[in-house]
């Protein structure tokens, strides 16, 4: 079940609860002040592992070539055809 973020209009108190998916869209009780909340826009930060410098010379050396492939194993000219 996933965790849901609400940001109650009245009092300004976030909090998250977990709900099933179907109820995601519905309003939760602020647990401060009890009044329906909506769901706020939640931020999520995502950590890359592999040093993204790989693919900068890849996308580079295409660039220089006009095109075509600078993978190892894949025909295509287009970069973003094998999600890179």
């Amino acid at each position: 079940m996933p965790i849901y973020e609400y940001r109650c209009p009245d009092c300004g108190t976030k909090f998250e609860e977990l709900r099933p998916h179907s109820r995601a869209e519905e309003d939760a009780p602020c647990p401060t002040c009890c009044k329906p909340a909506p769901r706020a826009l939640s931020r999520f930060r995502s950590k890359v592992e592999r040093d993204l410098s790989d693919y900068m010379g890849m996308a580079e050396s295409a660039a220089k070539s006009g095109g075509g492939s600078s993978c190892a194993g894949c025909s295509s000219s287009n970069c973003g055809s094998c999600g890179i």
